[in-house]
């Protein structure tokens, strides 16, 4: 079985978040700050990896995305907070 991760970028600390899936996160991230993502995370320069969750398997991962991506706003920056206080993109350690 394939593990998978769960991100969330966002363009500035306390700016517009994204939550996403993927099964290869240095990857999927750089795609993002490339910009070879087209979408929503390259209109709104959405670049900055603040926060992210590793799972199992790919089905763990895109079950908690669904669930994130139900949660309130307040909720979201507050788990970003408790992991990453200074909004630092976690790219560089991955």
């Amino acid at each position: 079985m394939k593990s998978g991760f769960v991100y969330i970028l966002a363009s500035c600390p306390f700016g517009t978040l994204y939550i996403g899936v993927t099964s290869n996160l240095p990857k999927r991230i750089w795609e993002h700050k490339e910009g070879v993502v087209k979408g929503f995370t390259k209109k709104y320069g959405i670049r900055h990896l603040v926060y992210y969750e590793i799972h199992s398997t790919i089905t763990g991962a895109l079950q908690r995305e669904r669930q994130l991506k139900r949660w309130k706003r307040t909720w979201k920056i507050n788990l970003i907070m408790n992991m990453n206080p200074q909004w630092k993109d976690l790219y560089e350690e991955l």
